[in-house]
C-alpha cells in the first residue's frame, strides 16, 4: 500500500473543492422540499461507488464507447446548467417520474450529476495520472462522510437559514453552478480543438 498523507490531503480538497458539497446545500434543501425525503445513505453510498469505479475503469469504458474525457465533461455540464436555471429562475426543468420518484432525488441528480458529475469525475482522471489509487480512494471515503453529514444536517441547515436565507444562497449559488458548467463546457470545448 503506497499511503502518502499530503497526496490523501491533496487528493481530498481537490475533490471537496470540485464536489463542492456545501455550495450544493440549497439544491438539496430544494429537492427535500420537492421529493419530501433524501436517502442520505443511499446517496453517498451511490456517489462513492460511481466515483470509485470510475477511479480504476473511467479512461477504459469511455475509449470503449470512443468518448473523451472533454466530450463527457461537455455532457454533464448540460445538466448542472439546466440545474442552475432552475435555481437562479425558479422554474422546473426536471420532472418527476411519478411512482418511485421520492427516492429518485438520492441517486438523480445528487448522487450523479451534483457529487459524481462530471467535475469530479474528470478531476478523478486527472488526480489517477498524479496519485496512487489507494491514496484517491481514501480521499473519496472522506469527501463521502463530509457529504453524508451535510445531507443528514440539510433539516437542521435549512432551519437555521429560514426562507430568506435560502432563497437568497439559491440564486447565489445558482450563479456559481451556472459558471461552473460554463467552466467545464469551454475547458471540454477548447480540450476538443487542440
Amino acid at each position: 500500500m503506497d499511503l502518502n498523507f499530503k497526496h490523501i490531503l491533496t487528493a481530498s480538497m481537490v475533490l471537496f473543492a470540485v464536489i463542492d458539497i456545501i455550495g450544493n446545500i440549497p439544491i438539496i434543501i430544494d429537492l427535500r422540499r420537492k421529493t419530501g425525503h433524501i436517502q442520505s445513505g443511499k446517496a453517498t453510498i451511490i456517489a462513492g461507488i460511481i466515483l470509485t469505479v470510475f477511479l480504476f475503469v473511467g479512461e477504459s469504458l469511455l475509449s470503449l464507447i470512443d468518448i473523451s474525457a472533454s466530450q463527457f465533461a461537455i455532457a454533464g455540464s448540460f445538466v448542472l446548467f439546466f440545474l442552475a436555471l432552475e435555481m437562479i429562475l425558479g422554474i422546473t426543468l426536471f420532472k418527476e417520474d411519478g411512482e418511485g420518484s421520492m427516492s429518485d432525488a438520492s441517486v438523480f441528480p445528487i448522487a450523479f450529476p451534483l457529487v459524481a458529475g462530471p467535475g469530479s469525475l474528470t478531476s478523478i482522471l486527472s488526480l489517477r495520472a498524479e496519485f496512487s489509487a489507494t491514496n484517491i480512494v481514501i480521499a473519496i471515503l472522506i469527501n463521502m462522510i463530509i457529504m453524508y453529514a451535510v445531507l443528514k444536517a440539510s433539516a437542521q441547515i435549512e432551519r437555521w437559514l429560514g426562507q430568506n436565507g435560502i432563497r437568497i444562497l439559491r440564486k447565489v449559488f445558482g450563479v456559481i453552478l451556472l459558471a461552473i458548467a460554463v467552466k467545464i463546457f469551454t475547458t471540454g470545448i477548447q480540450e476538443i480543438f487542440k
